[in-house]
């Protein structure tokens, strides 16, 4: 929602006599009165929301923007009229924010703003290349099919960022169970151990007294490990948003890696082709639409060989020849990028370059992730074994001196 705008919640009655109610956002009491009128709804009590209240509401998430779409997309292919199909998506909404914003576009629409415009006011959930998407789709008098191009292209990137979360989230798992079974072993085992080898007289096993020694640590300091562990994620992530320079020697350095290089580089490519292919089909001129798939593509190295492919590109370069240049991009994406150009088919051709990647981006989540489920028991396996012979060395040593 805009910070201009302020959040209403009102009461009245409707062209047929019926006592309705709802919230909305508006400039102040006044406009939000007329607005009311506008729809054939005489206002009674008015009223703002508290913003307490209004922290309240879960926020708007992508995957509702993707929805809202989908719907205004196949709603305006059906030929229903743009108010009518907001009245339509905005009672379909659970979600409270939701409603709100589609309430919001519809009176701005309703005041004489184009659906683009309307978009624009609302910045936190519409960037900029839907926004452009939007307005080509005005000009051109295809909105219909350039909201279903919107709707398609977020749907694909949201099945390829949940596929990335997915593998990435699996290492993390297992580094976390890992590291919760090590604490449970050494903070309430061992020491039962530990009381078990005290009233045995000769030296313990080097081994035995490391885990021992590790042991008495965890149980005075195990918060301090904790806390440490949890401020030096939440520092990192800061760090990663607040300072260019580390996020894009860590965005290099992560590409480079055997399994998540590869990985991350597909994907990067995969969004960059469906970004590409989606603008420009659009009608976007091809310097103006890299510039949109740079803030899209999510990955710093490649962002930044983007924005200098936009400026060779505007100086006269092939597209396919800036793309070599990069070093970046995998050999048949740039020939097949090489082949849209000759033959005129660019979108087309980004196209089938999009979702032959983000097919090789799914093999690969499926691949890493049959691969970890051994590497899980590997892992576990080794903590506990050490441990567990760490415990019985003593026990060893002892059978073999009778």
């Amino acid at each position: 929602m805009d910070d201009a705008l302020t959040l209403y919640a009102w009461e009245g009655i409707n062209r047929k006599g019926r006592r309705v109610c709802g919230q909305t956002t508006g400039h102040n009491l006044a406009w939000v009165r007329a607005q009311l009128r506008q729809q054939g709804i005489s206002p009674g009590h008015v009223r703002k929301k508290s913003s307490a209240l209004r922290g309240l509401t879960p926020p708007i998430k992508s995957t509702d923007i993707t929805l809202l779409t989908r719907q205004l997309a196949t709603l305006l292919k059906a030929g229903i009229p743009l108010l009518q199909a907001f009245d339509i998506i905005g009672e379909g909404f659970e979600h409270r924010a939701v409603r709100e914003l589609v309430q919001g576009l519809k009176q701005a629409i309703a005041a004489g703003s184009s659906l683009s415009e309307a978009l624009r006011k609302k910045p936190r959930c519409f960037d900029e290349l839907f926004c452009n998407l939007v307005a080509a789709g005005e000009q051109a008098g295809a909105l219909e099919t350039l909201l279903e191009r919107v709707a398609i292209h977020r749907e694909k990137s949201e099945q390829l960022r949940a596929r990335i979360k997915k593998a990435m989230t699996y290492p993390i798992a297992v580094l976390a169970v890992a590291c919760l079974v090590t604490g449970v072993l050494l903070i309430h085992v061992v020491p039962q151990f530990q009381n078990l080898f005290a009233g045995v007289d000769g030296t313990l096993p080097g081994f035995t007294l490391q885990v021992i020694a590790l042991s008495e640590f965890m149980q005075k300091a195990w918060w301090i490990v904790a806390l440490g562990v949890l401020a030096g994620g939440m520092g990192l992530r800061h760090f990663y948003r607040a300072v260019p320079a580390f996020r894009r020697w860590l965005d290099a350095g992560l590409l480079k890696t055997p399994l998540a290089g590869k990985l991350l580089t597909k994907s990067a490519v995969a969004r960059y082709a469906r970004t590409l292919s989606t603008t420009f089909a659009a009608g976007v001129p091809l310097a103006q639409a890299l510039d949109s798939v740079a803030g899209a593509v999510g990955s710093g190295p490649f962002k930044e060989a983007i924005e200098q492919m936009r400026h060779d590109v505007s100086t006269g370069m092939a597209l396919n020849q800036s793309m070599v240049a990069s070093g970046l991009f995998p050999r048949m994406a740039i020939q097949m990028t090489a082949i849209g150009e000759e033959s005129g088919t660019l979108d087309r051709m980004l196209e089938k370059v999009a979702n032959h990647y983000e097919a090789d981006v799914d093999n690969l989540v499926d691949n890493l992730t049959s691969l970890m489920e051994p590497l899980i028991m590997v892992i576990l396996g080794s903590i506990v074994g050490a441990l567990v012979i760490a415990m019985y060395l003593p026990v060893f040593q002892l059978g073999s001196a009778f």
